[in-house]
């Protein structure tokens, strides 16, 4: 038998894939997308609430704050007690301003509710989204807990920094 001479025209190597990589991802189950859905209806509902508030005084100025007490809220419990603005105050009247493209005055209400308004629009197309596709749209597998956790966190950082902005007065 003749001895083996090396092939002089290799071939190209097909690589092993496993067979996970090439399976589909699964589709969140029903009641994953329902909730987002849910989340989404939900906001929707909030940014409704917010247009049917009128931010501005009977000049036409507009509002820093107190504006949810036309959904029959009652008055902030820590104005009350103290005169002074809790870390949420101003942030329904932010909203409101900004639904009608008042920016510079939303910001000036609460600019951290400007933030969060801005980021609950774009939530409230990526729950809608992720709920008819039937997965998290830009989110890495296993990433959720830690984006929300990031996410939940900075706003809270933020709203307490702006808090303390607004009671040292700068």
């Amino acid at each position: 038998m003749p001895p083996e001479t090396p092939n002089m025209d290799p071939k190209p190597v097909r690589k092993e894939i496993p067979f996970a990589r090439l399976a589909k991802p699964s589709r969140a189950k029903w009641y994953v997308r329902a909730g987002l859905i849910t989340i989404g209806v939900g906001l929707a509902v909030i940014f409704g609430l917010a247009m049917s508030i009128n931010p501005y005084g009977p000049d036409g100025a507009p509002r820093s704050m107190a504006t949810h007490t036309q959904l029959g809220l009652p008055p902030c419990n820590f104005v009350v007690l103290t005169g002074k603005p809790c870390p949420s105050c101003g942030m329904t009247t932010s909203f409101a301003l900004l639904v009608r493209g008042d920016v510079g005055a939303s910001l000036r209400a609460n600019w951290v509710g400007t933030l969060l308004a801005m980021f609950w629009s774009g939530l409230l197309v990526w729950s809608v989204g992720s709920g008819l596709l039937g997965r998290l749209l830009l989110i890495p597998r296993g990433r959720g807990e830690l984006i929300l956790t990031v996410i939940i966190g900075t706003f809270l950082v933020l709203m307490l920094g702006r808090w303390v902005g607004v009671l040292l007065g700068t």
